[in-house]
């Protein structure tokens, strides 16, 4: 997501860190959140990320900054357990190096896991839940999913989203409605907002939703969406795709702008 790409910018911010906040900063007044990854030019970005999430955790450990810390510790993980796996047959010691970033992203993920076992944090508590299958974590989280600091965060909207998503069609769709709401101008909302909820109108036979969100999925750039079921449940009833394809072409227009309305119906 851009959203990560943007998160040095947007921790400093939260944090209260001056704007001189630099990975080469980091790593001479505190070396040890450097030394333990990876030192190739593999993941590069991940990795600085990192390594300056965890002076910002360090210095102000909120909730919000030991989340955003876990968040990028697994995207760094996943970047660099697939380097680890790329052999080096001349620089033995490079393979060695991902092999030590991977295994501190492993280390940390579970220290935070530990550490956060009692928490009241909503990303936390959804994280203590599908990563360690904490239902008391969730629970928890159901009790807060009304609370301003839920409904107002489009990530926690998305997360319970998907939750409900295994037996509640309504509430999902509801919930994935909010996240389009919530959506800042000129943001990209995560493509599986849009192929859900073509799948749910879909499959309770509201075809026009079904094909106005699939229309919106290829206007956000997500190509591999299949047209031809829906196409052809509204051709085969006389239905024109003209005006649907103005309205998504709508709806794409005001989800971009940050100024979408959820019908509020289902």
């Amino acid at each position: 997501m851009a959203l990560r790409q943007a998160f040095v910018l947007s921790a400093l911010l939260l944090s209260g860190c001056d704007e001189s906040l630099t990975l080469s900063r980091v790593c001479t007044e505190t070396p040890g959140f450097c030394t333990d990854l990876n030192k190739d030019s593999h993941c590069k970005e991940q990795r600085a990320n990192v390594a300056i999430a965890r002076y910002i955790e360090y210095k102000d450990p909120t909730d919000d900054n030991v989340y955003e810390l876990l968040k990028l510790f697994e995207t760094y993980n996943e970047c660099v357990s697939l380097a680890a796996k790329i052999e080096h047959i001349k620089l033995k010691d490079k393979t060695t190096s991902r092999v030590e970033g991977h295994l501190t992203s492993l280390k940390e993920m579970n220290r935070i896991y530990q550490d956060t076992v009692n928490t009241t944090h909503p990303g936390l508590l959804y994280y203590q839940w599908s990563r360690n299958n904490n239902q008391t974590a969730m629970n928890k989280l159901l009790q807060m999913q009304d609370s301003p600091k839920v409904t107002s965060d489009p990530e926690i909207q998305l997360f319970l989203a998907s939750y409900y998503a295994k037996f509640d069609d309504e509430k999902t769709i509801n919930l994935l409605y909010r996240v389009l709401e919530l959506n800042k101008e000129g943001h990209m909302p995560d493509l599986e907002v849009y192929t859900t909820l073509t799948s749910l109108f879909y499959k309770h036979k509201k075809y026009k939703h079904a094909y106005i969100f699939s229309k919106v999925a290829r206007l956000s750039g997500f190509e591999d969406i299949d047209l031809f079921p829906v196409t052809q449940q509204l051709t085969s009833s006389g239905q024109s795709l003209g005006p649907l394809d103005d309205l998504a072409s709508q709806t794409f227009a005001d989800i971009q702008a940050g100024s979408f309305v959820s019908p509020r119906e289902f």
